[in-house]
């Protein structure tokens, strides 16, 4: 009677692989796609520049548009040109897709793995 239990149980768990499985498969999309990333983070900086007579004193702070990422532990900043804005922003955008994607796909092997213990332990025999 105990086998027909793990049969069942072997059975169920290889159900469980069907749904992560095709998760995965989706998630991998992002590894296939062609279209370039940057790393980091494109975001508007207002700052004062630091001249007592200049309008920034008043509350007028100095835009620009920048982007943002890490290296070797240590923040780096870039202007942005304003005429290759979209374009950074898109590519920005698109290496955050990928992360997404990249932190799902951690996950989801985390789970099958934890399915693929549970099915070994139960067809495991002792020597």
């Amino acid at each position: 009677m105990q086998r027909k239990e793990q049969l069942d149980k072997l059975s169920r768990l290889r159900q469980t692989l069907h749904d992560p499985l095709a998760a995965l498969e989706q998630s991998l999309d992002a590894a296939f796609g062609r279209a370039p990333m940057i790393k980091g983070n494109v975001y508007e900086l207002a700052r004062k520049c630091g001249k007592p007579t200049c309008a920034c004193t008043r509350g007028e702070l100095h835009r620009s548009m920048v982007l943002t990422w890490s290296h070797e532990g240590k923040s780096k900043l870039f202007s942005i040109p304003s005429e290759r804005l979209s374009e950074f922003q898109q590519k920005s955008e698109e290496y955050l897709k990928f992360r997404r994607a990249r932190a799902r796909v951690t996950a989801i092997c985390k789970k099958i793995l934890g399915v693929m213990d549970r099915i070994e332990k139960l067809r495991r025999e002792e020597p």
